[in-house]
């Protein structure tokens, strides 16, 4: 289990990469339109091409976020327990999460959905078809649920083995050390 928990923070750590490099690349689009509206000219869709990234980055941002525990835990209580407490305060707290992205996932998909089945376009002078941004976006909330699901696995079985502090590895709360 430890190994496909490690593979799991690669990924993802690489996939905070590819979001972060596509917000740059929207900010140098967004620098490139102001320097061009000055001169008179524009390319136009930088809004809608970031506003895409943004929800794109934010979907695929998230599963880093879970795996270098960065979301936000409210530990006023965990910190005071022992580490049995402490463990299965961290499995409540994977098991909502997962089951908030599996519910996130799941109403995603109608989205993307009707856009495929309708062959729906921004009504932008873009044109864009939206199943590209929304396919990219859904792809993000399912890969959110599927590592949640792993490593709320991962915090079961490791509380059932007893294995505290791995379960604060990989599901505790981020030292400030």
């Amino acid at each position: 289990m430890t190994k496909l928990i490690d593979r799991l923070r690669r990924i993802n750590d690489g996939l905070a990469v590819v979001a972060g490099l596509a917000l740059l690349a929207c900010v140098a689009f967004t620098i490139i339109e102001i320097i061009m509206r000055q001169l008179g000219a524009s390319l136009g869709g930088t809004d809608e091409i970031s506003g895409y990234v943004m929800a794109i980055a934010t979907s695929w941002g998230i599963c880093y976020a879970l795996t270098a525990l960065a979301h936000v835990r409210i530990d006023l209580l965990r910190t005071r327990l022992v580490p049995a407490g402490r463990a299965v305060l961290d499995l409540i707290a994977m098991l909502s999460l997962t089951a908030t992205a599996l519910v996130i996932a799941y109403r995603t998909w109608p989205v993307l959905s009707k856009s495929l089945q309708t062959g729906a376009r921004s009504n932008t002078p873009l044109e864009t078809p939206l199943w590209l941004p929304q396919t990219l976006w859904w792809i993000g909330w399912v890969w959110f649920a599927v590592s949640a699901l792993l490593l709320s696995a991962a915090v079961l079985m490791y509380l059932l083995q007893g294995q505290n502090k791995k379960i604060d590895a990989i599901a505790g709360v981020r030292s400030e050390g």
